[in-house]
């Protein structure tokens, strides 16, 4: 593979990382509402979530949550996560031929 298109598949599978901490921090605060996040832990969350806000807060003036009765769905997340996937295999698709 291309040094590009390697740089683009690590940058894309970081970022992939990045969401994937992003749910089970989110999960964990559903679950234990009382934790919060100190020291080392707080700034690489800081870190994780001003990393992901940008993409999910634009996805989410897309698709609007949706409301079920009291919940709301946000498929936001779910968006960029399949279109970080997308990019991944069009990526793997174009630089792999190269």
């Amino acid at each position: 593979m291309n040094p590009i298109g390697y740089s683009i598949d690590l940058a894309l599978k970081i970022f992939i990382g990045f969401l994937i901490v992003r749910l089970v921090v989110d999960w964990i605060q559903v679950f234990a509402r009382s934790w919060q996040p100190t020291g080392v832990v707080l700034v690489l969350l800081e870190a994780v979530y001003s990393v992901t806000d940008p993409p999910i807060l634009a996805f989410r003036r897309i698709f609007k949550p949706i409301r079920i009765g009291g919940v709301s769905l946000d498929l936001s997340f779910l968006a960029v996560l399949l279109v970080c996937y997308l990019l991944l295999a069009v990526n793997q698709a174009i630089w792999a031929s190269a």
